[in-house]
């Protein structure tokens, strides 16, 4: 018979095996590119074997899911933790844009630009990306917007659209800052231009 000893030690087993892979699949992710990645150099960088990964992890597409999952909602949990809780409605919708506006700055990451903002959409897809997003950014952008119709910030409406509009529009933020030459000037001017589209929806 198992003891719940070496049962728990099977689980951290486990646990450390998948956690391993993760991590060295969100580097070279993010150094690479999916496309550029073998899953040989992955199994490697963790110090695994081909079958490991296959236990864990049904496909390469797979195991970049996982690995997106884990990216945002890393970003989404430290954004929320860090926003003020806004006192009444004025403050509601400040602190709304200001989440935004940190999320622009965390965008600078590299694994969250190009894992999130890049390689989600290619690799899985609008749908899946999306599926994905839906506990984590685009959820929790979701539910504020349901919050601050809710509080009489916002106009009575149907907020599922204003997600997805307002999700590509702050995608395309990053994304242009992230390219531009400048990425000082980049990120003021796409700062000012995102801080005005947002007041402009305030009722």
């Amino acid at each position: 018979m198992t003891s719940a000893t070496e049962r728990d030690r099977r689980s951290d087993h486990v646990e450390d095996t998948r956690a391993a892979l993760l991590t060295a699949a969100r580097v070279l992710f993010t150094d690479a590119g999916y496309a550029n990645t073998r899953t040989e150099e992955i199994v490697q960088r963790a110090r695994l074997t081909r079958g490991a990964l296959y236990h864990h992890f049904r496909s390469k597409e797979d195991l970049f899911r996982a690995v997106l999952e884990q990216v945002e909602s890393e970003l989404i949990t430290g954004l929320v933790a860090n926003a003020a809780a806004p006192d009444d409605n004025a403050d509601y919708w400040v602190t709304f844009r200001q989440v935004c506006q940190a999320f622009l700055d965390e965008c600078d990451d590299p694994a969250v630009r190009r894992i999130m903002l890049v390689d989600g959409p290619a690799v899985l897809g609008w749908a899946e990306c999306r599926a994905v997003g839906l506990p984590y950014g685009f959820g929790a952008l979701r539910r504020s917007l349901q919050e601050a119709v809710a509080r009489g910030v916002l106009a009575p409406q149907p907020v599922e659209p204003l997600a997805h509009l307002l999700i590509a529009a702050i995608s395309e933020a990053a994304l242009y800052i992230a390219a531009a030459s400048s990425h000082e000037d980049a990120r003021t001017q796409m700062g000012t231009a995102l801080d005005r589209l947002l007041e402009s929806l305030r009722s």
